[in-house]
């Protein structure tokens, strides 16, 4: 049966072992799907899985107990924490419990794709902190919104490109997927390797961004400070989300307003530095023109924008 972190003994993982951390909220069929992928794998390639379950009420708690499985652990928050509080969790319980070299985390929409992990322990990974997978949609195209990306306003050349190309100028080109693998500085928390030397490093994402941004600012303060995090294109992962499908600029629930602009607006202010002021002068006004999207809700939107602004700036 599954194990329940509650009344769990304290593990210890043999010598350059992998633990997979798995936030889930209310989306058990696609959960299924990755826990299935993931304890396929061989015992060599991943020690144990960690489900955080985020106080999810489709079945899912039902769902994990009855899995017989050695290699699963859960935890279940008596609220939804959001998936910054969910990876807080999990990978703190995952260093204290199993204390494991390496740590690798998704949502429960992704999953890796066969071969992933074993091209991960085929890798060489000395010397860096972290390692972040190609992640692609299920139909084989790249997932836009995993792509890693490059600070700007750290590397001369994207700082160009960004400047005449907008976004596309600092998230890595399509043919860095065919290629060996590069150093990054910004990933996504779908198929991130996270080392014991990164924890040691910056410790854990933030649980007070609930959701939005926490893996952006995690690695981008991981990059800040002196980690190395290499994107490898051998390692491939699945995402199989629908975040910001059908929304066409108009955020659904509406209560994302907030939690999106204000944790971007950290995100910027940790990237840009000494820059922050000029960039918000170019990025408020496009977020004031998001209004439009809102029609009906205009007074709600700007409510939610306004607060996100003065607790984004206040940090």
């Amino acid at each position: 049966m599954a194990t329940h972190l509650v009344n769990a003994p304290e593990h210890r993982s043999p010598p350059d072992s992998l633990v997979a951390v798995v936030v889930t909220f209310n989306r058990l069929s696609k959960l299924r799907v990755t826990i299935d992928r993931l304890l396929e794998t061989p015992v060599a390639e991943l020690a144990m899985v960690l489900v955080v379950d985020n106080a999810s009420d489709d079945g899912t708690a039902d769902w994990l107990a009855a899995r017989d499985d050695p290699r699963l652990m859960v935890h279940r928050n008596a609220s939804n924490t959001g998936g910054a509080g969910g990876f807080e969790t999990g990978m703190r319980l995952a260093s204290d419990r199993l204390d494991p070299d390496w740590m690798v985390v998704m949502d429960d929409d992704a999953r890796p794709l066969p071969g992933a992990l074993a091209a991960f322990h085929d890798a060489d990974n000395s010397g860096w902190d972290a390692v972040a997978a190609a992640v692609y949609y299920p139909g084989g195209e790249i997932c836009e919104m995993n792509r890693p990306s490059r600070n700007p306003f750290w590397h001369g050349t994207e700082f160009m490109r960004t400047l005449f190309g907008g976004r596309g100028g600092f998230h890595i080109r399509p043919d860095a997927y065919e290629g060996t693998g590069r150093a990054i500085d910004v990933a996504s928390f779908v198929g991130l390797f996270i080392s014991r030397a990164a924890v040691a490093r910056v410790g854990y994402p933030d649980a007070k961004l609930f959701v939005y941004g926490e893996d952006g600012i995690y690695t981008l303060g991981l990059s800040r400070a002196g980690g190395r995090i290499r994107f490898e294109p051998a390692v491939r992962f699945e995402h199989d989300c629908s975040t910001f499908a059908g929304q066409r600029g108009r955020f659904r629930p509406m209560w994302k307003v907030y939690y999106y602009h204000r944790n971007l607006l950290m995100l910027y202010r940790l990237a840009a530095g000494a820059w922050f002021w000029p960039v918000m002068l170019v990025i408020l006004p496009k977020w004031l023109l998001k209004t439009r999207d809102h029609a009906g809700e205009r007074r709600a939107f700007l409510s939610l924008m306004g607060r996100a602004i003065r607790d984004g700036l206040a940090g």
